[in-house]
């Protein structure tokens, strides 16, 4: 077997459970936008203390999971197995939990804050952004009562908070001599 298969060669791409669509349909647009998340969060990963590995490499593997159902044509759907291939709420209300907890030990910022106050926080405050514009292409594949885009939305919130406390002291927008 090998990595190339040239199936793709004329601008399609395959989609789980079969049938191909261009590669610039929404539902690749989406799925590949995803696939630049879990990359991102590598590279916050790559940077993170063992505990926040975890908590990180776990959202990239959920990550797969929104792949998996942005890769399916909407008439396979019932085909995808919650958890597995398919986003559910508790995924979503898991999302949510943890970003509770963050606010309760680090506090929540009460005005915009200029990201990168160290490398870790950078990355994903850069993992965030990318999620945000995942969510945006997601909008425009998904149909029905698909998790896909709140899952995406928390996911963005949450990277945004472990982003503050990745950081020591969060850096305004403004300073209080610009006010």
């Amino acid at each position: 077997m090998k990595i190339y298969t040239g199936g793709g060669d004329d601008g399609s791409t395959g989609l789980y459970y079969g049938g191909r669509v261009p590669k610039s349909a929404a539902g690749p647009e989406a799925y590949g936008t995803v696939d630049e998340t879990v990359a991102a969060l590598g590279v916050a990963r790559s940077l993170a203390d063992p505990e926040t590995a975890a908590r990180l490499i776990d959202l990239q593997r959920q990550l797969f999971v929104v792949g998996a159902e942005l890769a399916t044509d909407p008439a396979n759907r019932h085909k995808l197995s919650e958890g597995v291939s398919l986003v559910t709420t508790a995924m979503v209300t898991a999302l949510e939990q943890r970003i509770d907890r963050i606010v309760e030990e680090s506090g929540m910022p009460t005005e915009f804050v200029v990201p990168g106050g160290n490398a870790l926080a950078a990355a994903l405050d850069n993992a965030r952004a990318v999620g945000r514009r995942a969510e945006r292409r997601a909008v425009a594949a998904v149909t029905g009562d698909s998790q896909v885009v709140p899952y995406l939305n928390r996911l963005a919130d949450l990277l945004y908070m472990e982003a503050r406390a990745a950081e020591s002291e969060w850096q305004p927008v403004r300073t209080e001599e610009d006010q």
